[in-house]
Parts: structure tokens; C-alpha cells; sequence
């Protein structure tokens, strides 16, 4: 199965806003599917292949933006230091990560991730990249989807193993809400407390057949539980990275998180996010459109 319903980047926080957004679920969309079958399904939005390209292709242009912008930090350093004769030849500099891990400065402003979540997100970059190294997963993507499914598990509100203090649950899908179908229950109500209709779980917000097919264990602590950061990251790289998408195409990127939520708007708000996590630069607002 697939997703979940659409969400603003604020919606846990405002009453699980996530069911008022007017678009068909994702998770409704693969539910479809036949069993065990990837989620290579049609979008459901009137969005385009080209709007989806038109999103990364605007995320790729804000990227490169970003990094014309910023001075080389090698560069800073030859400008500052004073001149030395004769001085030795300084040894060659480490390549630069791909994906580094967020500066403290950013940590503690306006672009802040939890340390827990930080550390989850990274940690499931660094599983997905020994086991499915074809996707090329970067945390900051990831890192996106938290952001925009639940201000980062409500802003780390996480014991120091990452389980959440309170658990994030959207609203029960009985169809009584606009936009929003039935979805009968799939788990008993074993994950969502619910054993009637579903709801989305979780920091990055599955539903309950779409988590138990991608659920990862992202702690190693034996159990997949998508009230726990570290499993509920992992699970969004997995799902992120079905279908065979290389994530480091910015078109496949767009096209993975288009898949994980039907709008894009969506999209656009993700890929803005981990394009500032990944320059340090914050996205403006006017750069945010609403999600629906």
C-alpha cells in the first residue's frame, strides 16, 4: 500500500491539518496494487510528468544558486592567512562529503533539526547506501519529508532513542473529513489504535499496509516502529528509493517524493527544504507554495 494523506509543513502541529488538504492520499493509490507489487502507480493530481520535472528542475536551479553564493570555505581560509615564505606544502584537503552533516550555526537557527533527528536521518543514509547503493539516498531528502510531515517529530520531542514521547497519528480515515476516502483497517489497529479505519503513523506519516511492506529497523533494536525517528527515516529511504529511482537525478528525486504525496506542492516544499539543509540557506516563503 501506499501513503498517506497531504499535509502542510505544519499540519501535526495544528490538528493533524494533514486531513484537510483535499487530495486523494498516495496511500490510496497503491493500495490498489496488487499485493507485494511495487508502487509504480499512476499520479492521480492533473500534475504532469513536466510539472513533476519543472519542481526538480526549479529545486536543481535554487541548489546551484545556493552554492555560487557561498564562498569556499578553502578559499576563505587562503584569503585570511598571512603570507609565509618557504612555507611547506599543506597536505591535500579531504573530498567533501556529499551530503555533510548540518553546521551547528544552522543547527541552532532558523533551519534547526533536532540532534536526534539529525542523527536518524544521516544514520538512514548510511544503511541505504550499503543496501540499495543504486539510489544514491541523501539524508537532507529525507530530512525534507520530516520536515514537511511533522516539524521533525514535533520538534524532537524523543526520548534519547529517538521513540516519541507522544505518538504522531493523523486523523482516522472514515471519510468524514473533505478529501479524504474510507480506508478500512488493515492492522488490526495494532499501529494506529484504530480497528475500523486506518490513519497515517509516524514523524513521516504511513499508513499501516505501506509501513509493514517498507517498515525498516533503522536502531537495530529488533523492532520496526513507526513512532521511533531512526525506523520511521529509514522506512521513508526505502520507500523513496522503490521502483528502482536514483535519487541523485533531481527529476527521480521529484518523482519519488511526487509519489509519496500526490501534489506538486508537496514536492515543491520538500525538495525547497532539502535544498536549504544541504546549502544552508532558508527557503523563502514566497518559494513555499501552500499545500492544499
Amino acid at each position: 500500500m501506499g501513503r498517506h494523506n497531504k499535509k502542510t509543513d505544519s499540519h501535526i502541529r495544528r490538528n493533524s491539518v494533514i486531513a484537510l488538504t483535499g487530495l486523494v492520499p498516495i496511500g490510496l493509490i497503491t493500495a490498489a496494487n496488487t499485493a507485494g507489487a511495487a508502487p509504480k502507480v499512476p499520479f492521480l493530481s492533473t500534475s504532469s510528468s513536466s510539472e513533476v520535472a519543472d519542481v526538480a528542475q526549479e529545486a536543481t536551479d535554487t541548489a546551484s544558486e545556493a552554492a555560487e553564493a557561498v564562498t569556499p570555505v578553502a578559499e576563505t581560509a587562503a584569503e585570511s592567512a598571512p603570507a609565509v615564505e618557504a612555507a611547506p606544502a599543506a597536505p591535500a584537503l579531504a573530498p567533501v562529503q556529499a551530503t555533510p552533516p548540518l553546521p551547528t550555526s544552522i543547527a541552532q537557527g532558523a533551519l534547526g533539526i533536532p540532534a536526534v533527528n539529525v542523527a536518524a536521518y544521516q544514520n538512514a543514509e548510511r544503511i541505504l547506501a550499503v543496501e540499495q547503493p543504486g539510489c544514491g539516498m541523501y539524508w537532507t531528502l529525507i530530512a525534507g519529508i520530516g520536515r514537511v510531515e511533522s516539524t521533525h517529530a514535533y520538534d524532537g520531542k524523543t526520548d534519547d532513542k529517538g521513540n516519541m514521547l507522544n505518538p504522531v497519528l493523523g486523523p482516522v480515515l472514515d471519510g468524514s473529513l473533505g478529501g479524504n476516502a474510507v480506508i478500512r483497517d488493515t492492522d488490526g489497529g495494532k499501529l494506529d489504535g484504530n480497528t475500523t479505519y486506518d490513519r497515517a503513523v509516524g514523524p513521516t506519516q504511513f499508513l499501516p499496509e505501506t509501513w509493514n511492506r517498507y517498515a525498516g529497523d533503522g536502531n537495530g533494536d529488533g523492532v520496526a516502529d513507526p513512532q521511533n525517528v531512526f525506523d520511521s527515516a529509514l522506512t521513508t529511504g526505502k520507500y523513496l528509493c522503490d521502483g528502482g529511482l536514483n535519487v541523485k537525478d533531481p527529476i527521480q528525486a521529484a518523482q519519488a517524493v511526487h509519489r509519496y504525496n500526490n501534489s506538486a506542492a508537496y514536492v515543491a516544499n520538500v525538495l525547497a527544504w532539502s535544498a536549504g539543509y544541504s546549502s544552508g540557506i532558508i527557503p523563502a516563503a514566497a518559494d513555499l507554495p501552500r499545500i492544499h
